[in-house]
């Protein structure tokens, strides 16, 4: 399924009763398909920090969580979408998900299935996922996630050892540098948190022959100062907002496509 938390939020699902959850759920892994499509997750909780985060969004009540095929298919009344997939494990709460083989084999398969593998990139920020589908799927694309600020630093450069979240490479033994990682990974393509990111790293990057693609970027300031940079993506919760200042640019942006349920 398609889900960001491995738990479900109480700030988005309402049980049967059609009340919010009064605290995190129980683990997605832990349910069935139909035990699952019990819950409403079609709008935020009112006065929630999670719904005064996005007060533009517009309630959908009703919606249940997907599979990854129902999103596929949804997303097939346009052949120009491509998908980006992070498979959301953590070596740290391995009790909370399914195994990072399991799910990426699993995520591997329905890729296939669904015939979308030019048009998919598999990331995580848990490198063991990232490894297995090079070892098992050499056509696929994939992505290096990263982050070194404060409140989660999945690289910890400056205590030596082997990392979990880097399939346990040692930062110490590429000097630090998280470009030539990933290009040792084997994966093209580097996501790191775009606090992180500055023109150095960007152009050791390219030269290492990686593209960069930087997360979560929702303020158009940070936008502007990143497309100036020159980097090859953005993830953002507003492609609204992105969309219009790369217009208002006079870059090239995928036609609009209204997707019908």
């Amino acid at each position: 399924v398609v889900c960001h938390d491995p738990r479900l939020h109480p700030d988005i699902a309402r049980g049967p009763d059609g009340l919010w959850l009064g605290a995190a759920g129980p683990a997605i892994t832990s349910l069935t398909f139909d035990d699952l499509g019990r819950f409403d997750v079609g709008r935020l909780r009112p006065g929630s920090a999670y719904a005064a985060a996005f007060p533009d969004q517009v309630p959908c009540d009703g919606e249940r969580i997907p599979r990854l095929a129902d999103v596929f298919t949804l997303a097939e009344a346009s052949r120009e979408i491509a998908f980006n997939l992070e498979i959301k494990t953590s070596p740290l709460r391995p009790d909370e998900t399914a195994p990072p083989q399991v799910i990426a084999d699993a995520v591997v398969r329905q890729v296939r299935a669904s015939g979308v593998v030019g048009r998919t990139t598999l990331q995580s920020f848990d490198w063991r996922v990232v490894r297995r589908v090079l070892e098992t799927a050499p056509e696929m694309r994939t992505a290096c996630l990263t982050s070194e600020q404060p409140e989660e630093d999945t690289i910890a450069a400056g205590r030596p050892g082997p990392k979990p979240w880097l399939a346990g490479l040692d930062p110490s033994a590429f000097d630090g540098s998280v470009p030539r990682m990933v290009q040792s990974m084997g994966s093209r393509v580097w996501c790191p948190d775009f606090r992180d990111l500055g023109a150095e790293r960007l152009r050791e990057a390219r030269d290492l022959g990686l593209a960069v693609v930087v997360w979560t970027v929702n303020r158009p300031e940070d936008m502007v100062r990143l497309i100036d940079l020159g980097l090859d993506g953005i993830i953002t919760d507003r492609p609204d907002i992105l969309r219009a200042l790369m217009i208002a640019r006079g870059m090239a942006v995928p036609k609009a496509t209204p997707i019908v349920r």
